[in-house]
């Protein structure tokens, strides 16, 4: 079964929509990455119009930008300390945007979009 990201079919107030048409192929979503620590690896999906997607199956390390140096680093990630998408994803080591992961340097805030993009960007805080 895929995932619909159109219109519902049902009103604010409970009431039935009729559909003006049929579901379209720009409407279709997918399951989410659920991007966690481990060996990196990615995976290549084909997006719409032929354009290539990189998802981030699994990331040990973060670019992490360094505001004191004015630096980026590329660091490793030890664990995920807070989520703010979901509390569960912390036991998980799921990482999203707006993470905040431990690395070698200290507590850093994911700015990336892992599972859209390939990458783990973060900030220190």
């Amino acid at each position: 079964m895929t995932i619909f990201q159109g219109a519902a079919n049902k009103k604010i107030t409970g009431g039935k929509l009729t559909r003006f048409r049929s579901k379209r192929r720009h409407e279709l979503g997918r399951e989410p990455s659920f991007t966690r620590i481990g060996a990196d690896s990615r995976k290549v999906l084909r997006g719409f119009g032929g354009n290539e997607k990189v998802v981030l199956m699994k990331g040990q390390s973060a670019n992490v930008y360094i505001p004191s140096e004015k630096k980026t680093k590329k660091l490793l990630i030890q664990t995920v300390k807070e989520n703010p998408a979901n509390q569960h994803y912390v036991q998980r080591n799921i990482m999203t945007k707006g993470t905040i992961v431990q690395t070698e340097a200290g507590s850093a805030r994911i700015t990336s979009r892992p599972g859209q993009d390939g990458v783990v960007n973060a900030i220190l805080i």
